[in-house]
């Protein structure tokens, strides 16, 4: 939970649009289901509520509002402290709604992860997504068993090859501890997160500065190899045993009470990051872009997330880090520093002449490009290259008149004052009036059309909300609608993965696989497009919508 200035616990603010609460109640819907739904969406609009205030305007159980926020608090979506009667009163929950909608990039995560550390590091990923907190022994038995049952027979995952991933993800700081609350353990904690009696404050946000065991790697004493899942009709009573083994050994692998998250800003570094580096190489050419690669791999780990600029680098420091494979001179090196410097892009910025040249990347002018050039491309799909020119126009020259908007882009009058009347009733521009004398009588008041990208980046992440909401519901409704060819495919491919593991025939696996008529084939096939355009929408919806907001946190950071 956040904490003002004399340390106290404070609630997340209630800065909610609808779109942002409608888009969080459909993730919660996805992940977890209508009650933690219900729940969760009337903590957004609501604001701060007890336990008993919450059971009561959503008409749930009591016993089914503990487990909701239960779930909510396991994946730091729910804090709680001390309410509006003070330390003496009710416990009050709130939720996160940044965090909620961190669910929207859950793939792009673990995509991430397994481009940098191949499958043992993309699985870490997914199961910590999947249960919000994990200590590492658990997380490394689980990742090895789902290896081992993906290798052929004979073949098994080595607990070390998963503790060695798990550790790169720590050293870099993809992942990092649970911050320990006053007086709770791993039960403790879950047990006062329902309680109705007063309780100390939540922990604040886990940041290295004020948490020094951040990053610290504990001593497991696990040796071993994953196991394979065993699928015959003592499947039940293997389960209990495997169960029993995983109880009875967690009690010696020595991280008790250690839980580990996944640090999301660390990921949202290596996004913003990559932004920058393919708008350099589509700006200027591969090698500006491996500099500048080069100069966010030395700064990112000391940079803080909100920070303006990176850290100061000299010349010879990037010269000395650049891979050999680049094989970028010294001469040559200055050359492209200097055209870095120089463009007007202004993505590199030098601060000094010490060792060569002191130069840093312009993190918020970077990302203040990446989101000019967002919102010129949506003008320009949404009304046509010339609304696009106009609006390249009032974003270069900030200010300009009807008359000088003509002659400046080259449009006849008629057609310009409809395409600005257009962009102005959309919000994109802005009509600015200046008048000569106090009566504001139009003969004697300059009208000025301007374009003020900060709110409309905020007008666009709206919009970006709303289209994100109405994929997720299409993509519940078509799923709703063919829920029966569904639940048959899934029937039949598992009828067939068994038949496959006891060895039968060709001819039985081709009887079992004609138990789907054409007709049903056909439409599962359809479905199927269907379901993965829309996913690959959402995804590409999910980038723009990261860039404005990281371009709105960044403004706001730096005023």
């Amino acid at each position: 939970m956040p904490t003002d200035s004399t340390g106290k616990a404070k609630l997340w603010p209630l800065e909610m649009t609808v779109q942002e609460v409608r888009l969080c109640g459909l993730l919660l819907q996805e992940h977890f289901g209508e009650v933690v739904e219900k729940v969760g969406t009337e903590l957004l609009r609501s604001g701060a509520l007890n336990l008993r205030a919450l059971a009561h305007q959503t008409g749930i159980q009591l016993d089914l509002v503990k487990k909701s926020l239960c779930v909510l608090a396991q994946h730091s979506m729910c804090v709680f402290g001390p309410g509006r009667r003070g330390p003496g009163g009710p416990v009050e929950y709130t939720v996160n709604s940044e965090r909620i909608l961190y669910m929207l990039r859950y793939p792009r995560y673990i995509y991430t992860a397994k481009s940098l550390y191949g499958d043992t590091g993309e699985l870490v990923i997914e199961e910590i997504l999947q249960r919000g907190q994990m200590t590492m022994s658990s997380t490394v038995k689980t990742v090895a068993d789902r290896l081992t049952h993906s290798m052929e027979d004979g073949q098994s995952m080595e607990y070390s090859e998963v503790i060695a991933a798990f550790t790169r993800l720590v050293e870099t700081h993809f992942l990092q501890r649970c911050p320990l609350m006053d007086n709770a353990g791993a039960a403790g904690r879950k047990s006062s997160a329902v309680s109705e009696s007063p309780a100390p404050a939540a922990a604040p946000p886990v940041q290295p500065e004020n948490f020094p065991d951040c990053y610290k790697i504990p001593q497991i004493h696990l040796t071993g190899r994953g196991k394979r899942r065993r699928s015959s009709e003592d499947g039940d009573a293997d389960e209990r045993g495997t169960k029993k083994a995983k109880v009875d050994s967690a009690a010696v692998c020595g991280d008790e009470g250690i839980y580990w998250q996944v640090n999301f800003e660390r990921f949202h570094l290596h996004f913003r990051h990559q932004a920058i580096i393919s708008a350099v190489a589509s700006k200027l050419d591969q090698t500006s872009s491996e500099i500048v690669r080069t100069m966010l791999r030395l700064s990112e780990v000391t940079t803080p997330a909100n920070a303006t600029y990176t850290q100061a680098l000299s010349a010879n420091e990037i010269f000395r880090a650049l891979p050999a494979s680049y094989n970028i001179g010294r001469p040559i090196l200055d050359q492209y520093l200097t055209l870095l410097v120089d463009d007007p892009m202004e993505f590199v910025s030098k601060t000094g002449d010490s060792g060569g040249g002191m130069y840093v990347v312009n993190l918020h002018r970077a990302l203040a490009n990446l989101a000019r050039a967002t919102l010129e491309s949506v003008v320009q799909e949404r009304f046509g290259s010339r609304s696009a020119r106009i609006f390249r126009l009032l974003l270069r020259k900030r200010h300009l008149e009807q008359k000088q908007v003509e002659d400046f882009a080259m449009i006849p009058a008629k057609e310009a004052k409809d395409m600005l009347y257009t962009l102005l009733s959309e919000n994109l521009v802005q009509l600015q009036e200046i008048p000569k004398t106090p009566d504001y009588a139009p003969s004697r008041t300059f009208y000025l059309y301007t374009v003020n990208q900060l709110p409309t980046a905020r007008l666009l992440l709206q919009n970006c909300y709303k289209a994100v909401g109405n994929l997720i519901e299409r993509r519940l409704f078509e799923t709703k609608e063919n829920k029966r060819h569904l639940e048959k495919s899934q029937r039949i491919e598992a009828i067939l993965a068994s038949l496959q593991a006891s060895g039968a025939d060709a001819a039985q696996l081709t009887e079992v696989e004609e138990m789907i008529t054409p007709p049903e084939r056909q439409q599962l096939e359809a479905l199927r497009h269907h379901i993965n355009k829309l996913d690959s929408s959402e995804n590409q919806v999910d980038e723009t919508i990261f860039l404005l907001e990281s371009y709105i946190s960044s403004t706001s950071s730096s005023r």
